[in-house]
């Protein structure tokens, strides 16, 4: 997808992937054959609860810093990290490879404020963030590692957005499908984005009357997974209504 591509999704696909959990997806994607989907330290800014975030994925790659690259200098050209948020769709979710370096922060309070601003549903990184508390303070959601106090150029040398990175160990195309809670982040790719969503929504009910069955009093062995008697029951129940 070129910059300035606009990443669409459909609104009953992104409310039926608001219900579900990543945990769930991991699981789903790996019975699909998709080990590698799961954004290693990407991990909610905010501590406790946190609000799910679902939307196709607006790329962004930094590379290790050169001096003669990495300077104040060029956060005002052309090719800049304020260039590619000003290029963000509203509802996209940002993924920045920051490669997983934790010396400096990608982005700031102000830049997160922008964000925020144009609709942008949340920031993914395997890097960190600056101005921590400024950045809570936004609202914007944000999943890293964490936040210091140095800024991007002491570390990382922004080179472009809208093409395939590799975030946390997963490769992310742009218009992937991100989805990101308290247990972090998980690409789900665009290919794959009705099967995966059938099949989790399906699974969340399984789980759900399962978890119903344990408050009984039943016991694991073939209920979870479930057996065939298992499944039949649960047939029998979703038909009752």
């Amino acid at each position: 997808m070129a910059a300035g591509a606009q990443p669409f999704m459909n609104p009953a696909t992104r409310d039926a992937l608001m219900g579900v959990t990543t945990a769930t997806l991991t699981t789903v994607l790996l019975k699909k054959g998709v080990r590698f989907c799961y954004i290693a330290g990407s991990r909610p800014i905010v501590q406790g609860p946190t609000k799910r975030i679902v939307g196709p994925a607006f790329t962004l790659r930094f590379t290790p810093t050169r001096e003669d690259l990495a300077t104040v200098e060029s956060w005002s050209s052309p090719r800049s990290t304020r260039a590619a948020i000003e290029d963000m769709p509203e509802g996209c979710v940002a993924v920045a490879d920051a490669m997983g370096n934790t010396a400096a922060g990608i982005f700031g309070d102000i830049l997160c404020a922008r964000m925020a601003k144009k609709g942008v549903a949340g920031l993914v990184t395997d890097g960190m963030v600056r101005d921590g508390a400024g950045v809570i303070g936004t609202g914007l959601p944000v999943f890293c590692q964490g936040y210091v106090a140095p800024a991007s150029v002491a570390a990382l040398n922004f080179v472009g957005w809208q093409e395939v990175i590799g975030c946390g160990g997963v490769t992310v195309v742009p218009g992937d499908i991100i989805v990101a809670d308290q247990d972090g982040a998980v690409v789900i790719p665009a290919a794959l984005l009705d099967a995966v969503t059938e099949a989790a929504v399906e699974q969340e009910r399984l789980e759900g009357w399962i978890m119903q069955e344990v408050e009984k009093g039943l016991a694991l062995p073939g209920l979870y997974p479930p057996n065939a008697e298992t499944k039949a029951r649960y047939e029998a129940d979703r038909a009752k209504g």
